[in-house]
């Protein structure tokens, strides 16, 4: 039964800061937060992905997304070429994304919506997808209904906003999930502030309910607004080679196991981001049981409580 669900694929052709390329690699964030929650699960059996492919993706390209057991029914094809994009980044971790496709296929491929999901999705408890936040887009009236519906929304920005949000548009896009997760940067854009304290009491004044900072080799403050507590995880050390779909990962665990428990799930949305940085794209398995929970382990001895008070 599919009870976990992400979205999207994108084709990445990247450019590293040191004139390095890597092509096709598979990205979008949907395969890396579908990864992240069949890691956090312990296999991909209950987890869905799904996202419009054209025929020009080869088939091996799902490869890694198979060898998890994540359950591919989801992704359909479609007349339209599979989303593609140059991804050219910088020492300092910004990155531009330049579409390598026509603009209007965008919607149909990426779309996020009843129509997109399968019958046996239908019934899935948690989903999770990236959003612009300049512009989120019909995908928050899905997001309303899988609420109203009784199941969990999660939501992070694809990149920060162009422009300073009002608070309705912000209250728009908190109202639309119950786990919210910006990075550092991203965050301190849409409260226009770089105060903590200041951030986080800013989120809950607009309704933010889970407030998830990423905060890259800093760890991740994960906050419970409707308790006023959170817990500060350790970024698990790990060998970086490319932390792009780490973010993805860790947002996919948290969602699949929030069930368990504010700690626990940020235990493993931690454990989770760090294989991912560890290579180019998605490891080709999901990780080794003792391992992994090592690594839960290394986050869990690392944790310090938080509290708003």
């Amino acid at each position: 039964m599919i009870r976990h669900v992400a979205f999207g694929i994108i084709v990445d052709d990247i450019v590293f800061p040191d004139g390095a390329t890597r092509m096709g690699v598979l990205g979008g964030g949907g395969p890396q937060t579908a990864w992240g929650m069949a890691a956090a699960l312990g296999g991909g059996e209950s987890v869905g992905l799904v996202a419009g492919v054209g025929d020009d993706l080869p088939p091996e390209t799902l490869a890694p997304l198979r060898a998890a057991g994540i359950d591919l029914g989801g992704v359909r094809q479609t007349k339209h070429p599979t989303p593609r994009a140059w991804q050219i980044t910088e020492f300092d971790g910004r990155r531009t994304q330049v579409w390598r496709v026509p603009l209007p296929t965008l919607g149909v491929q990426l779309a996020r919506n009843w129509d997109a999901l399968p019958p046996v999705y239908h019934a899935a408890q948690t989903f999770h997808w990236g959003i612009h936040p300049d512009d989120p887009g019909p995908s928050l009236t899905f997001a309303a209904s899988l609420l109203a519906g009784g199941r969990w929304v999660s939501l992070e920005p694809f990149k920060p906003p162009d422009r300073p949000l009002s608070d309705g548009e912000l209250r728009a896009i908190l109202k639309a999930c119950e786990i919210f997760s910006p990075n550092w940067y991203e965050a301190a854009r849409l409260v226009r502030t770089e105060d903590e304290r200041e951030m986080v009491a800013r989120f809950g004044a607009l309704g933010c309910r889970v407030l998830a900072l990423r905060r890259g080799s800093r760890g991740a403050d994960v906050w419970n607004l409707a308790e006023g507590r959170g817990v500060r995880v350790p970024a698990v050390q790990a060998t970086v080679a490319d932390p792009v779909g780490a973010g993805n990962a860790f947002c996919g665990a948290l969602v699949a196991r929030w069930d368990a428990g504010l700690e626990e799930a940020a235990c493993h949305a931690s454990a989770a981001a760090s294989y991912l940085i560890e290579q180019v794209g998605l490891p080709a398995a999901l990780p080794d049981r003792d391992d992994y929970a090592r690594r839960v382990d290394e986050a869990r001895r690392g944790m310090v409580a938080l509290s708003l008070g």
